[in-house]
């Protein structure tokens, strides 16, 4: 099966340049559809299922980080579509910061080189096929996770660093409790409540994980499924069950937590 892509950027002559040179670089690329701003690559993503997204930095409607971020959360069955490889295309060397060399995501500066381009779609390629074989990669276990670029990346863009939450206001029984967030074990969603969970308490509330992941530090707080998020901290050790899953097991609690096959690669060192 050819890799399938989607291309991003709001100026046509830069898809059109960059489509012809990844037609010489890495002919087997099959770019299934094109969008002029971050809205459109997201509803083409959810549309496409594609295996590599190309991302524009400085879009209209959405960014190309605020799209990146979006695209990370739609698959929803990883069986049949595992998150896309994400890389981004930027004309400010800036934004090529440390993270992307260690193999979170990958970059192409405008106007974009054969010989770089070369590269990476070396570098995806391997992706793909350690993540099909379930192999490491040379990065494996020293990567960070994509949300921590992500939040680096979108400082950069905005200049305006995150904030943190620091309380979550969730219902235990017929109370409503402030929960010190540094005191939650994990995060776990079903169709309409997230758990919350710390040693002592089991708590509910309605915000989603997609919007949990950007309102919590990413150094601490990784997502491991998209339904899950997990306190480092609180991290016991790594297990497998009988069809080959990781499992995470959870200071202070007896749950495993599954990892889903796109964020097995935080794990691969351990």
């Amino acid at each position: 099966m050819p890799v399938r892509a989607v291309l991003a950027d709001d100026e046509r002559l830069m898809r059109e340049q960059l489509r012809a040179r990844l037609a010489e670089v890495w002919p087997d690329l099959e770019i299934v559809a094109e969008a002029k701003n971050g809205l459109e690559a997201v509803e083409l993503t959810k549309l496409h299922k594609p295996d590599v997204c190309l991302l524009d930095i400085r879009m209209p409607g959405l960014t190309g980080v605020e799209a990146a971020k979006q695209i990370i959360q739609l698959p929803e069955d990883e069986d049949e579509w595992p998150v896309p490889e994400i890389v981004f295309i930027t004309a400010y060397d800036q934004y090529a910061v440390e993270a992307f060399e260690q193999g979170v995501a990958d970059y192409v500066l405008k106007p974009a080189e054969r010989e770089r381009l070369a590269l990476t779609a070396e570098r995806i390629q391997k992706r793909l096929a350690a993540r099909a074989s379930n192999e490491p990669t040379a990065d494996s276990g020293t990567a960070p996770p994509m949300q921590q670029l992500l939040q680096r990346l979108s400082q950069s863009v905005t200049g305006v660093a995150p904030r943190h939450l620091e309380w979550i206001q969730a219902s235990v029984g017929q109370e409503i409790r402030m929960i010190p967030v540094a005191e939650v074990l994990f995060f776990i969603s079903d169709e309409k409540y997230t758990r919350v969970q710390t040693e002592s308490v089991e708590a509910l509330i309605r915000k989603p994980i997609k919007e949990l992941v950007d309102e919590l530090d990413p150094h601490i707080f990784w997502q491991i499924h998209r339904s899950t998020l997990v306190n480092v901290k609180a991290i016991a050790g790594i297990s497998r069950d009988f069809r080959g899953r990781q499992l995470v097991a959870v200071r202070g609690a007896p749950d495993k937590l599954e990892v889903s096959r796109s964020y097995t690669h935080l794990f691969k060192g351990m």
